[in-house]
C-alpha cells in the first residue's frame, strides 16, 4: 500500500484509522449507558434525551464542529479548563477524535439500544430474583445477549468516523500529517491541479471501508433481532 498511496496520502489513511479507532473506543460506553436509558426507561423528558441524542444526524455538521469550537476551544468553557491541565484538542487529532466520537455517536446508539429492545426483560429479571446484584445481571445476562448489538453500533460508528469531515474541518481544520483525515484529503486534492487521481485512490479506500462496515454491521444486527 505505501507504494501505491503516497507519503502524505498514507498519513491521512493512518490518522483516519487511529481517528476512528479512538473516537469508537470513547463513545462506546456512553453510547451504551444513554441506550440502556433510552430503552429501558420512560420518564418525562425521554422524548427530548433521545432528540438531543441524534441532534449531529440533524444539524449541518459545520455547526456541530462550531459549537465544539466554542465549546473546546482554548478560550471556551470546557478548552480553557482542559488547557490548564496541558490538554489541548482545537486543531489536533485529539479533537478530531472527539468530534468524529460526537458525529458517530446517536448511529452507535440506535444501533445499540435496538439490541437491548431485543432482551426480553424477564430474563434479567430471573437472574436478579436468584440474588444476583443489578450489574452484575447486566454483565452476566445482558451483556452477552446485546453483544452482537455493541458490536454492529460499534462498527457503525467506525465508518462514520471515517468518512466524517465537516466538523471534523471545522474543530481541527486540514493539516496535513496532523488532522488531515481522509475526507480531508479528498478535498484538499480536489481543490488542487493534478490531485484527481489521488483523490481517487482514497475514494476506493473509503468505499471498501464503508462498504465492509456496512456488511458487518448488517450481520450483526441480524444476529442481534434473532437473540
Amino acid at each position: 500500500m505505501t507504494d501505491w498511496l503516497s507519503p502524505q496520502e498514507w498519513q491521512a489513511v493512518a490518522l483516519s484509522i487511529q481517528v476512528s479507532i479512538v473516537a469508537t473506543v470513547l463513545s462506546l460506553p456512553f453510547a451504551v449507558a444513554v441506550a440502556w436509558v433510552l430503552a429501558r426507561k420512560r420518564f418525562p423528558g425521554h422524548g427530548i434525551l433521545s432528540g438531543i441524542v441524534h441532534l449531529p444526524l440533524i444539524l449541518p455538521p459545520v455547526v456541530t464542529g462550531y459549537i465544539l469550537l466554542l465549546n473546546f476551544g482554548t478560550k471556551g468553557p470546557i478548552g480553557s479548563v482542559l488547557k490548564e491541565l496541558g490538554i489541548v484538542l482545537a486543531f489536533r487529532w485529539t479533537g478530531a477524535a472527539l468530534a468524529a466520537a460526537v458525529m458517530a455517536f446517536p448511529l452507535t446508539v440506535r444501533a445499540i439500544r435496538l439490541g437491548f429492545e431485543a432482551v426480553d426483560p424477564k430474563l434479567e429479571e430471573a437472574a436478579a430474583t436468584l440474588g444476583a446484584p443489578r450489574f452484575w445481571v447486566f454483565l452476566t445476562v445482558t451483556l452477552p445477549l446485546i453483544f452482537p448489538a455493541l458490536l454492529a453500533g460499534a462498527t457503525l460508528g467506525f465508518a462514520k468516523a471515517m468518512g466524517e469531515f465537516g466538523a471534523t474541518i471545522t474543530f481541527v481544520s486540514n493539516i496535513p500529517g496532523q488532522t488531515q483525515t481522509i475526507p480531508s484529503a479528498i478535498y484538499a486534492l480536489l481543490q488542487s491541479p493534478g490531485g484527481d487521481a489521488a483523490a481517487m485512490r482514497l475514494v476506493l479506500i473509503s468505499v471498501v471501508i464503508a462498504m465492509g462496515a456496512v456488511i458487518i454491521s448488517e450481520v450483526l444486527a441480524r444476529r442481534a433481532a434473532r437473540t
